[in-house]
């Protein structure tokens, strides 16, 4: 069993990791979920993971975090998510709330409320991460690892060198990466190679209720990628989340990874370290390179149609 919190902007792909975690509960015990402004507005986001939840009808407790980056303003990406960050299907009404207390100190209360190390699930900006090491270096201690989508291995999506959640918030992925805690880093590259075929979307039509809404879901999702002449949509958060319960599906590599913080061309550039032939500063992260695409399609239909029994 671990002990997972989830930190994100639902999100087309978040609520995909999210959906596989709690399919999934005799591995992954979820203590919560906090979100961030990233895809799109906080309170866009937020009420996206209220509405995935209703969808699946599991009552996770959900605390807002920040609204904003650290230094600079946040920057929303509709043309991939939507107007309101996760378009497509339609939850007339929504089953659960938020809680009443701030995101950071959420995340602060259950770490150290739990008698066990917990595993953080970063799927957007590390916004709210790094405000908590900044805030409570305590909670270190309770902290197993950060399994994040973020960066890359050797290039971008938001530009040609970084990609979005680290180039919305470059110093929080600073922070994060500078923290000394063990980091998984599923970039650009096993994202892409995580892809789901458009024609593999079509299985989730007409089955049960959170078939229906992944089907709506991605269906609206892989317009984006239609659009670029591609026959497929990578699902990039699912997979960190994937690589804990599934790691024998991914290629990994235990490199140094850096943050760059200015440079027109390079801010928020995750620079990783492939030097051979000089002393290396010693690993900071384990960077997930490639995956089994057929397998992790596999996984995350299983536990949709999980999720349709368990409904």
């Amino acid at each position: 069993m671990r002990h997972i919190i989830f930190d994100c902007d639902p999100g087309h792909d978040d609520a995909m990791a999210i959906m596989f975690a709690l399919a999934n509960p005799e591995f992954f015990n979820c203590l919560g979920i906090t979100t961030v402004g990233g895809n799109q507005t906080l309170d866009k986001v937020s009420e996206n993971a209220l509405k995935i939840l209703t969808i699946i009808n599991r009552k996770i407790p959900v605390a807002k975090g920040a609204s904003e980056p650290l230094i600079e303003p946040l920057r929303v990406a509709p043309e991939a998510h939507g107007d309101s960050g996760m378009d497509g299907p339609i939850v007339d009404e929504i089953t659960f709330g938020y809680e009443k207390q701030n995101g950071i100190e959420f995340l602060r209360d259950k770490l150290m409320e739990s008698q066990e190390k917990v595993t953080i699930a970063a799927l957007g900006p590390l916004t709210n991460i790094a405000l908590l090491l900044k805030a409570y270096p305590e909670v270190k201690e309770k902290i197993e690892v950060i399994a994040l989508m973020g960066g890359s291995y050797s290039s971008g999506n938001a530009t040609a060198s970084a990609e979005f959640n680290f180039y919305i918030d470059p110093h929080a992925a600073y922070i994060v990466f500078h923290s000394g805690l063990p980091i998984i880093q599923a970039g650009t590259e096993v994202s892409t190679a995580a892809s789901i075929l458009h024609s593999e979307i079509e299985e989730f039509k007409n089955k049960g209720k959170v078939s229906c809404f992944v089907y709506d879901l991605l269906g609206f999702y892989s317009k984006f990628s239609k659009g670029l002449n591609l026959d497929r949509s990578p699902i990039f958060d699912a997979c960190p989340v994937m690589y804990l319960m599934y790691p024998e599906i991914f290629t990994a590599k235990d490199l140094y990874v850096d943050i760059e913080l200015e440079g027109t061309l390079t801010k928020g550039m995750s620079v990783t370290d492939k030097r051979i032939w000089y002393d290396m500063p010693k690993h900071n992260t384990t960077v997930l390179m490639d995956v089994d695409r057929e397998e992790f399609v596999r996984h995350l239909k299983e536990a949709v149609f999980r999720l349709d029994s368990m409904a």
